[in-house]
């Protein structure tokens, strides 16, 4: 065999499993279908500015070893993710926060804020889907001023049929807080994410514009393991049937403007506006120029052939991924990992703690 390990996909979990790898003297090649390296990751720079190709990456995290060793690859800015959302054209301050609900009902303190909310929730012990746990939550102004259309227009769904782990993520604050991360460590790579999975890769062997699947074959007969991180329901020939994901459709514009928005993001709530946030990348970074680049996102259905984006983990599609995961426990001569083959949605951090896990299970199994 020419390769110890043929990793399918250079986004995080592949470069962290190759760079882990590479390091104690194992051979890996990376294979990726894209035309670039660093998956949804990517950025690539335009006028000094380095836009985040498929949606924007805010790194972040409370795991002091997970900081530091993504700290060896690049060196993190001081960003803090504060967007603001526009609903109806009135601007309020986003996570929901006291300045949002000072915005809305006029209250200035936590304690008023904690009555007010808890005059206005809607109650209930065991919410069964997004809707009624965030009702249960918020109540119905909240609900509809900042959850309802913007869900609708990310999963084409009625809430109603939405797991409610999807809004668990959404802080809601009684202080002034409004950075949406809770995580100790946070930040954006200085110089963008491309020039980090760049070192990551340093001194491994990558080829880029090749789909594993055209010559399955081969690749599988020149590595004594496999380790993929596409699709789980495609590696498997779609034996059960297709898991579900959205995906996104992006509108790149060069604005001659020195701050379109005033903020990198700003989400649109109103179901009746056919995007779900606008990006303006140049705040990623802080930097200055004539001009700004914005990126207008607009959710779509996934068909074979798109990014998927987001897991539709509603009980049909995860019953069906089970059993490709059945499937996957079976197969000793491939790991699987990351969003696509775990079906699950992660944070880069968690895919990062992911792939080292993979890689200190595997290491274990080979001294056995």
């Amino acid at each position: 065999m020419k390769y110890d390990y043929l990793i399918v996909g250079s986004g995080l979990f592949g470069s962290t499993f190759a760079y882990e790898m590479n390091k104690i003297g194992k051979k890996c090649l990376i294979i990726e279908k894209r035309d670039h390296i660093a998956g949804n990751c990517y950025t690539e720079k335009k006028d000094n500015i380095n836009i985040h190709k498929y949606g924007p990456h805010i790194f972040h995290t409370n795991d002091e070893n997970i900081w530091n060793w993504v700290n060896q690859f690049t060196k993190f800015n001081n960003y803090k993710h504060t967007p603001k959302v526009n609903y109806k054209d009135n601007i309020y301050s986003f996570p929901i926060n006291l300045m949002t609900l000072y915005q809305l009902w006029k209250v200035t303190t936590p304690e008023e804020a904690k009555v007010k909310l808890e005059s206005v929730l809607i109650k209930n012990d065991n919410p069964k889907n997004l809707e009624e746990w965030i009702l249960s939550q918020v109540g119905e102004e909240i609900y509809e001023t900042f959850i309802k259309g913007y869900t609708k227009k990310q999963w084409n769904k009625d809430p109603k049929e939405l797991p409610s782990s999807i809004i668990k993520r959404l802080p809601i604050r009684t202080n002034f807080d409004d950075n949406y991360f809770f995580d100790k460590y946070q930040g954006i790579p200085i110089g963008g994410y491309t020039q980090m999975f760049e070192k990551m890769l340093e001194g491994i062997e990558v080829e880029t514009g090749v789909d594993y699947f055209s010559n399955r074959e081969y690749y599988n007969s020149i590595s004594n393991k496999i380790v993929f991180t596409g699709k789980i329901d495609e590696f498997f020939d779609y034996k059960f049937g297709e898991l579900e994901y959205r995906t996104l459709e992006f509108d790149n514009k060069r604005i001659k403007s020195n701050d379109y928005q005033g903020c990198s993001i700003v989400n649109y709530t109103d179901f009746n506006i056919p995007h779900t946030r606008i990006t303006e990348h140049k705040h990623f970074e802080f930097y200055k120029s004539e001009f700004t680049w914005i990126t207008v996102e607009y959710p779509k259905d996934y068909k074979r052939g798109d990014v998927p984006y987001y897991p539709i983990n509603d009980d049909k599609n995860n019953e069906i991924y089970k059993k490709y995961k059945n499937m996957s426990n079976d197969n000793d001569k491939v790991i699987f990992g990351g969003r696509l083959s775990e079906y699950k949605y992660y944070d880069m951090h968690q895919i990062i703690a992911s792939a080292l896990k993979k890689v200190k299970m595997e290491l274990k199994n080979e001294k056995k």
